[in-house]
């Protein structure tokens, strides 16, 4: 018995190791989800984009803005002079944190009354503010003992009174939720699409649309309907269930939100178009379909940031359309996000969707003649 176990192990091996196709399948999606895991799944904030608003003319204020400032984690982008500059450096994510101390800061301090510190959060993404809020509490703290053991003081005088602007609550599932709208997208639209061409050869009657009246613009469009259909469905059905059973707040309106589906929907189709279109077997479409799928959920900032990532795979998320429809959804939901705001993500994806159905269109007439 185990003889003839052993001889069928290694015909297995010896016809996945033949074929070019099998691998690649074997080789390739390991090494590239082990360096995107490794590097990209991070939960550790480097270099987080601070500003600071500092109505204090005293020591104690211009010490506490150097701890910031020394600090490896933290990375100061701009100064501000007023209030009002605050709203627009969050909400265009220039900044994930605003420090500001009050005018009587160390005048408080000095007669050891309770000094606040507001520190203004980005709440879109809950994780990322609390361990954001969690470094600047320990360097506030360490600034409170110093200055409590400096003055005198029997305990730290310094209080951080903390708002998160987004999502006051900072509940994860305001977070996710609105992101699993484009993963489940993605995944129903894409082995929809990748499967479609790749069915056909499969069965064996690829060959009879040849003698169809139909042109291949018109079977490309056939095949690109019903993706587009379902992808529309179903995320419009887990919109409803995030808003209605979740109780996740749509702040903003349809029409950007259905926009940025649109396109995002279009991208996903021309990449899987493309894939079904390069593919003989169902088998061959499936593994094509997860070697985009995962690489393309790691790199979308949909559990952990972007910013995170090394510089280079920074880059490679610019052609992931993932990422820009991430931003819609949560833009739209927790923040009420107009078109014209969301026009920096809605164009790259159009982009995408035009340059990805055109490679399919030539594949897959490359392919029929």
């Amino acid at each position: 018995m185990w003889r003839r176990i052993f001889a069928l192990m290694k015909k297995e091996f010896l016809a996945l190791l033949k074929n070019k196709s099998s691998r690649m399948v074997i080789i390739g999606p390991p090494v590239i989800q082990l360096i995107i895991f490794g590097y990209a799944a991070s939960y550790d904030l480097n270099q987080v984009k601070y500003a600071v608003y500092n109505e204090d003319p005293g020591a104690a204020s211009r010490e506490l803005i150097s701890r910031f400032a020394g600090s490896k984690t933290f990375n100061l982008v701009d100064t501000l002079r007023s209030q009002e500059e605050i709203a627009p450096l969050i909400n265009t994510k220039k900044a994930l944190m605003v420090l500001h101390l009050e005018r009587d800061f160390t005048k408080n301090l000095l007669l050891n009354r309770p000094a606040d510190i507001q520190l203004i959060v980005d709440g879109r993404d809950s994780n990322t503010a609390l361990i954001l809020l969690g470094y600047a509490r320990s360097i506030i703290n360490r600034f409170s003992m110093k200055w409590a053991g400096d003055h005198g003081g029997k305990k730290p005088p310094a209080e951080i009174v903390m708002r998160a602007w987004f999502n006051p609550t900072l509940s994860s599932r305001w977070f996710i939720i609105p992101g699993i709208v484009g993963l489940l997208t993605l995944v129903v639209t894409l082995l929809v699409t990748s499967l479609s061409v790749a069915r056909e050869r499969e069965a064996g009657t690829f060959d009879q649309l040849l003698v169809t009246p139909l042109t291949p613009f018109e079977i490309l469009v056939g095949k690109a309907l019903p993706g587009f259909i379902i992808g529309t469905a179903e995320a419009s059905f887990i919109i409803f269930m995030a808003a209605v059973w979740f109780k996740v707040p749509l702040i903003g309106g349809l029409l950007p939100l259905y926009l940025g589906i649109v396109l995002f929907l279009l991208s996903a189709i021309g990449v899987g178009l493309m894939i079904s279109s390069m593919c003989v077997t169902q088998q061959q479409g499936l593994f094509g379909a997860f070697m985009f799928l995962v690489p393309s959920i790691i790199l979308s900032g949909f559990a952990t940031p972007i910013a995170n990532m090394p510089v280079l795979l920074q880059r490679l998320t610019l052609i992931n359309p993932l990422r820009y429809f991430l931003i819609v959804l949560r833009g739209v939901f927790l923040q009420g996000a107009s078109v014209s705001l969301l026009i920096p993500q809605f164009w790259p994806m159009a982009v995408i969707g035009i340059v990805s159905l055109a490679m399919a269109g030539w594949l897959f007439r490359h392919k029929m003649y």
